[in-house]
């Protein structure tokens, strides 16, 4: 690999300019001289190297499990009903569905802003390992009860580990690159979703010997904890998450660590960010929350999150119910839902160039009003053909809205409140999505599919109107641009 020599040179004003490059240095390498003059410009506008590309390798395996446990239950659900002798209109098969959900609130909230206090590497591992082994234990529950309490911390981990993986990717991704980058994480992430559907198609109505099948797709869920034995030791801490903790000397290294994956040697940082800062506290990172203009965008966010789960959660949890509602037979649906989730990772794929093309507020609007339109289109087709029309349309959405306000609630927080003001407000998502079955099925019940999505597509409409008023424009701008002070 050749090595770009980059000697950048400043006084200690805040203002230090870069030594001009050499006539014979590259395009690419004019440009970084220009523009990188501190540790968040170097990360901003280096090319994206070896160690860029791992760490969107592991976050997006570490992700898979997660969406391999909240697509679970939903698609294990009649297994379970016939192994526990439950029926979709009981309390106990509401818990069933909302207990991970409402494990995911607790722990988006509470452990979310985690790794702000102890980095987005101890974080990211500790909560992968947290719900690998409750899963594991899952597998064995002797009762629906038992099944019940390993979900419900199952999801403690499941829910602090995107608010975590979103910081992380936003902290160390190129802007240029960082929408593309991060969404081939979430992809690699989203082909758990149709997996779990096909594996549940076919495990549901097995027994190995006196093994449920069900089971069986529990234990494949544990298996994430694994992947911490290969990546602990490889696995790279944020250098702007150790700038704003004051570990000014660390930071520098993780950055020339960055750099040299990328082929770029950074001799000297601008002085500006060798000033020594303490970590904040609680109370100081609620306090920025609460600055202009910051307090618009956590409202945004607040209002976001508690909205959004309807779409995409609502879809995912009840589509095999309201299918079954319909009168289709249990193998049918659970065909039917399988072939839907399919949608989850093509719409991944379609949001890479989507997120390079178009503004990411604006990608984050259509796509849920697209979700809103197909999601009353499933609810009203009448053969299984459309069915899986809508299905796939409906998941396709999904996962462009999905994978755009992941990149582009990670975009609009300073690192050093970043996975606080994410973690808060992404468990409202949780818990309302916990609620779900106890309010979308009464609905489902007794109105039928079509008054169940009329509600869903109302939430969703509020929540394109809240981005529109309140998101600020985030493609292609430094990490400074957009949060200043």
């Amino acid at each position: 690999m050749n090595t770009r020599n980059l000697h950048v040179s400043g006084s200690a004003t805040a203002h230090s300019r870069i030594a001009s490059p050499e006539p014979s240095a590259s395009d690419d390498t004019h440009a970084l001289h220009t523009k990188a003059t501190t540790l968040g410009g170097w990360m901003d506008n280096m090319p994206a190297g070896s160690l860029h590309r791992f760490v969107v390798w592991v976050i997006g395996i570490g992700l898979f499990f997660d969406m391999f446990e909240i697509f679970l239950v939903s698609s294990i659900g009649t297994a379970l009903q016939g192994e526990y002798g439950i029926d979709r209109h009981s309390t106990d098969f509401k818990l069933l569905l909302a207990s991970a959900f409402i494990g995911m609130f607790f722990g988006a909230f509470f452990l979310g802003s985690m790794a702000d206090r102890i980095g987005r590497r101890k974080a990211f591992l500790f909560n992968l390992i947290w719900y690998s082994g409750f899963s594991l234990i899952g597998a064995f529950s002797v009762n629906a009860e038992m099944l019940v309490i390993c979900r419900f911390l199952t999801g403690i981990g499941v829910g602090a580990i995107y608010p975590v993986a979103d910081s992380f990717l936003s902290e160390i991704l190129p802007k240029e690159r960082r929408g593309r980058m991060a969404a081939w994480a979430y992809t690699t992430s989203y082909v758990a979703v149709p997996l779990v559907g096909f594996l549940a198609l076919w495990l549901n109505p097995l027994h190995f010997g006196a093994v449920a099948g069900w089971r069986v797709i529990l234990v494949i869920g544990g298996l994430g904890a694994v992947l911490v034995l290969f990546v602990q030791h490889k696995l790279p801490e944020s250098p702007r998450w150790l700038l704003a903790q004051g570990r000014v000397e660390e930071a520098h290294a993780m950055l020339r660590r960055f750099a040299a994956s990328a082929g770029v040697t950074v001799s000297v940082i601008s002085p500006e960010t060798t000033v020594k800062r303490s970590p904040m506290n609680l109370g100081e990172r609620i306090a920025l929350l609460r600055r202009a203009p910051y307090n618009k965008r956590y409202l945004m966010l607040t209002i976001f999150h508690l909205l959004q789960g309807f779409g995409y959660y609502g879809f995912g949890t009840l589509a095999s119910t309201a299918v079954k509602s319909r009168g289709f037979d249990v193998t049918d649906g659970t065909l039917f839902i399988a072939l839907s989730f399919l949608g989850y990772p093509v719409g991944s794929l379609l949001s890479i160039p989507l997120l390079n093309w178009i503004e990411r507020r604006t990608l984050v609007i259509g796509a849920i009003l697209s979700i809103a339109i197909f999601g009353l289109g499933f609810a009203y087709s009448n053969s299984s053909a459309l069915i899986v029309v809508f299905g796939v349309l409906t998941t396709c959405a999904s996962n462009v809205f999905s994978n755009a306000y992941h990149v582009y609630q990670s975009e609009i927080f300073p690192a050093s409140v970043r996975s606080t003001a994410i973690g808060s407000t992404y468990s409202l998502s949780r818990i309302v999505s916990g609620m779900l079955p106890f309010v979308l099925l009464p609905v489902l019940n007794q109105q039928g599919a079509g008054a169940m999505f009329g509600i869903i597509a109302a939430a969703l409409i509020v929540v394109a109107i809240t981005v529109r008023i309140f998101g600020p424009r985030t493609t292609r701008r430094s990490q400074d641009e957009i949060n200043p002070g």
